[in-house]
């Protein structure tokens, strides 16, 4: 995983100081409103730098630039439509229906304002004033940087009664900007082909791109978008996008597969413009939109948005929503009665729990602290959202007050039951209280201190267990055997979680402590490698180990320190000669190679789980290779597992990231949640990409 580099802000604010300040009418898009601030030559020098990787990632993020564009246009009033087509040879085209990019000549540069957006870095009508109101704030990174890392690149401009065309190879223009035709239409056409000197993948993922454009329909509610997937020859796929109810669609989606507690689902849409005077002509106004409903789950599932980027640190707009809804929820309940003078208030946590959230604000000038806009920090934001949520819900709970009851109950039950748990949280959870009980003595511990070096294999079971202490690297690799399944925590609260014996032996080992006191510094191992058998129980063993890091340990995941070991499925011999192999198309490919021969793979597949196979563990002979499947990791000597599973030198394992967090929510919950009908869809619908399934 490539490090984002950062920009000092003494940097940033020399940038920053040299926009122009241009007056101009509202909502006029012209050469005047773009604004140059520096040129592209280190874009091709340093991309992680600029799209954060070269890989999987960094090549989405190209595309989700050119998409930005469409969707600021939307939010300006000025688009209605965005479609996106992914091409043969990794190309790939977006369209608007907004104003189209400006084409007449810049003064300040001397060209095309077209040409000046696609080739000079930090220039765009969102540096100066009044060619946004809103957009996705000064991201330092925007089409010309897409321009640059694209082997090819093409704009067709519709605007001013005219098609204009302009094509670039590596950023250079390969011709001026020219007419090609006229129209009526207005717009802007970007294709961009990725380079492939640049990128280590050019192969667009299908279901990263639909996540992306359904979260965006969603937070720019009346806007149409479409994707058309044509790379494939006569396999042809199409989407569409458009949701009127804004993020309360979005709510109602992200709920779909939990119990809801009360009917509707609370949504405001308001614009607020700023009391403070001397703020109102720097800031303007804050739209600010807001949708909850609460679940039957334990867990609070937030997401904040500023200008359609997610926050998923949160910021002032979080801060704000948070402290309007426990004080308007405590108010209530104590002019019902449904508080007594004796109860304590509800607390922060007993508000949260349980609820879906999604709250986006709209600012003309976002402050974002760090280049990847996790966190939102204007503080006016905070006003406006409490201003406007406090309104908002107050009223709600007046029009409603069967939701209102409900709502009330389920917080006052998460207030008795954080009251009863609270001596057992605070013996587990007080400062220093795991750090200062011994490891777990199932923890076959390494002899290195250094965490940066060290790795913790959690095994299923004692057998693997025993083959994987006696082969392992004692310098350098710890071995913590689980016994059977652990706890579900998807479907637990904290305190209860923190008594099962499982889980509490792998919070000593981590040594960071969870909840509250949790301290990503004292983590004892860079590399947490989840081992488990590759049949049903194995699979359901570490989707448990998952949502239990998800859950309790995000901080690990987004740090990139949790992998998942993958030990192979057969072992293919011949002589001397072996091979160790984890998929049936890999062994039926080295097989043929072994041989010379084709094979029959329908006649392997009898062969490896017929009865003889079954009983001595091995497959017949096919032209004297043997052929050798593990049913779990016990069966391998501590020589093998080494060898094939934990040697640095030649194990393969996969880390656990996280690219869409709501996405990631959504499956957790269809897996581990109470509901059964969503688990069993699911289970139906991708039971045809299973290869392998042990029963």
């Amino acid at each position: 995983m490539l490090k984002k580099k950062t920009i000092s802000k003494e940097k940033v604010a020399d940038r920053l100081n040299v926009k122009q300040k241009i007056a101009s009418s509202e909502g006029e898009y012209k050469a005047a409103q773009i604004t140059v601030l520096e040129g592209l030559d280190p874009v091709r020098k340093r991309p992680g730098m600029y799209i954060g990787s070269t890989g999987l990632t960094g090549l989405h993020h190209m595309l989700w630039e050119v998409i930005d564009n469409g969707i600021d246009e939307a939010m300006a009033g000025y688009a209605t439509e965005i479609r996106i087509t992914l091409l043969p040879d990794n190309m790939v085209e977006v369209t608007d229906n907004g104003r189209g990019i400006p084409v007449d000549k810049h003064k300040q540069v001397g060209v095309s304002a077209l040409e000046v957006v696609m080739t000079k870095l930090h220039a765009g009508g969102k540096f100066g004033q009044g060619g946004y109101k809103v957009s996705g704030g000064l991201h330092g990174v925007g089409v010309s940087v897409v321009n640059a890392l694209s082997v090819y690149m093409k704009a067709e401009i519709y605007r001013d009664g005219k098609i204009w065309l302009q094509e670039y190879a590596k950023g250079k223009p390969q011709k001026k900007v020219r007419p090609v035709g006229v129209t009526k239409k207005t717009g802007t056409i970007i294709t961009f082909q990725p380079d492939a000197s640049i990128f280590e993948t050019l192969e667009f993922n299908f279901e990263t791109i639909l996540n992306h454009l359904r979260q965006q329909a969603y937070l720019t509610k009346g806007i149409k978008i479409q994707i058309f997937d044509e790379r494939t020859k006569g396999n042809f796929t199409s989407y569409e996008f458009y949701f009127e109810g804004g993020i309360k669609s979005y709510v109602s989606h992200l709920n779909h597969n939990n119990i809801p507690k009360h009917e509707n689902i609370f949504y405001i849409d308001r614009t607020i413009k700023l009391d403070n005077k001397e703020d109102a002509p720097k800031h303007g106004a804050v739209q600010v939109e807001i949708a909850f409903q609460y679940v039957d789950e334990y867990k609070e599932c937030f997401y904040a948005f500023a200008n359609n980027i997610i926050n998923p640190d949160g910021g002032m707009h979080v801060i704000g929503f948070r402290s309007a809804l426990t004080r308007v929820l405590n108010s209530y309940a104590r002019n019902r009665g449904l508080l007594k003078e004796k109860d304590e208030n509800l607390s922060g946590e007993d508000t949260r729990e349980g609820i879906t959230a999604v709250i986006s604000v709209k600012v003309a000038e976002p402050q974002f602290e760090g280049q990847t806009k996790a966190k939102l920090g204007n503080p006016e934001v905070r006003t406006a959202v409490e201003t406007v949520f406090t309104e908002g819900l107050e009223i709600f709970l007046e029009e409603n007050p069967r939701d209102a009851e409900t709502i009330i109950g389920k917080c006052f039950l998460s207030s008795q039951a954080r009251r009863a748990a609270r001596h057992v949280r605070e013996s587990i959870l007080r400062k220093g209280v795991l750090d200062g009980l011994t490891l777990p003595g199932k923890l076959a511990d390494c002899s290195s201190r250094n965490a940066e070096k060290t790795e913790l294999y959690i095994v299923e079971g004692d057998s693997a267990g025993g083959s994987a202490k006696q082969g392992r690297d004692r310098a350098t690799q710890a071995i913590l055997p689980l016994r059977g399944k652990i706890l579900n925590v998807e479907r637990a609260r904290l305190d209860k979680m923190l008594v099962n014996s499982e889980i509490k032996a792998l919070i000593i080992a981590l040594g960071t402590n969870i909840g509250e006191q949790f301290d990503i510094s004292k983590l004892r191992y860079h590399k947490i490698i989840i081992m488990t058998d590759a049949d049903v129980d194995g699979a359901h063993i570490r989707t448990l180990l998952l949502t239990f890091f998800y859950r309790y340990f995000p901080e690990l995941i987004r740090s990139g320190y949790i992998y998942i070991a993958q030990p192979p499925l057969y072992k293919l011999q011949k002589g001397k000669e072996i091979h160790w192999v984890y998929s049936d198309e890999e062994k039926n490919r080295l097989i043929e190679k072994m041989i010379g021969a084709k094979i029959d793979p329908k006649k392997i597949e009898l062969a490896d789980n017929g009865e003889m196979a079954e009983e001595r563990g091995i497959g017949e002979k096919v032209a004297g290779v043997n052929i050798q499947r593990y049913k779990g990791l016990g069966e391998m000597n501590p020589d093998q597992l080494w060898e094939t599973t934990m040697d640095p030198a030649q194990r393969s394992m996969w880390r656990v990231n996280i690219e869409e967090a709501s996405t990631a929510d959504e499956v957790f919950e269809m897996l581990m949640g109470s509901e059964v009908a969503p688990r069993k869809k699911f289970i139906q619908t991708h039971a045809k990409d299973v290869k392998n399934l042990d029963v």
